[in-house]
């Protein structure tokens, strides 16, 4: 294949009709870094920018026939997992992947969503270290995300993340090369830090806190983001750090979108869109 060709980028995650987080929010990155995307929806939610009011598990089997029928077409050259709330779930999505030899996998834990309500069952937990962990070239949690993983306090401070970020790397495949991103946004202080550990190299991508509400789905976009520059060749550190670069720059440019009252969403085409209209 020409290695000019556009990469696809699969999103597999649940559906927020908000459009910050989930599915949308991962289209959205993934076609505002210059990638493909395709989806399997795993969950739909009923959701806005303030709760998330129900959510209906799409089935197994169903999951199943979208991720075959899928991979029997396309060619994918990366996959983001986001929401699998149940164990059946998160075993259908292991298996298919394994079958496919699906590489690249970018796992975003995702628990609890920015209004506080859970997604993930606690007995699923589980589920999710034994079969996806191992399968997964990244992991993305963030420190609370990473605290249940390992049955642990949260991290307050860089060197409680770094001994974190040691304790996760235990749980991956150390058969090849696998990888930790611990996001730090939930740190107390202006000054936020990722680690990015291998179990040898430790990397910190440090920001300032921006003073903004519209923080919804910044965990989605980021493992989306790292996903699609994976797909594009890039090496698994300056994937996270071009990444990290262009969702702070999201964040910032957030307050020129008006999406609910609550958590707003990130700008995921800040650099394409400018404001005042366009002659189409």
């Amino acid at each position: 294949m020409n290695s000019s060709t556009i990469k696809n980028v699969l999103s597999i995650a649940g559906l927020d009709p908000s459009g910050g987080a989930g599915i949308l929010a991962d289209v959205k990155t993934i076609s505002a870094l210059g990638s493909y995307a395709c989806a399997v929806i795993t969950a739909l939610t009923a959701q806005n920018t303030q709760a998330v009011t129900a959510v209906e598990n799409v089935s197994p089997r169903f999951v199943a026939q979208e991720i075959d029928t899928l991979f029997a077409d396309v060619t994918i050259h990366a996959t983001k997992i986001g929401m699998l709330s149940e164990i059946p779930l998160i075993e259908t999505v292991a298996d298919r992947l394994i079958h496919w030899k699906a590489e690249k996998i970018v796992l975003d834990p995702v628990m609890v969503a920015k209004s506080g309500d859970h997604l993930l069952a606690r007995n699923a937990i589980g589920a999710l270290k034994e079969m996806l962990l191992p399968q997964s070239l990244i992991i993305t949690p963030n420190l609370p995300e990473a605290a249940v993983l390992l049955n642990i306090s949260v991290a307050e401070n860089r060197k409680e993340m770094w001994r974190t970020a040691e304790q996760l790397h235990r749980l991956l495949n150390d058969s090849r090369p696998s990888w930790v991103l611990l996001k730090g946004g939930h740190a107390v202080g202006n000054e936020m830090v990722d680690m990015l550990y291998n179990g040898d190299k430790l990397y910190e991508y440090e920001t300032q806190r921006i003073n903004t509400k519209n923080t919804h789905g910044t965990g989605c976009t980021y493992s989306s983001a790292i996903a699609t520059l994976l797909a594009q060749e890039y090496d698994v550190p300056d994937a996270v750090e071009h990444a990290h670069r262009w969702l702070h720059q999201a964040i910032i440019e957030a307050d020129k979108l008006s999406v609910g009252h609550g958590h707003g969403s990130t700008h995921h085409f800040h650099a394409w869109w400018q404001t005042g209209r366009k002659n189409i």
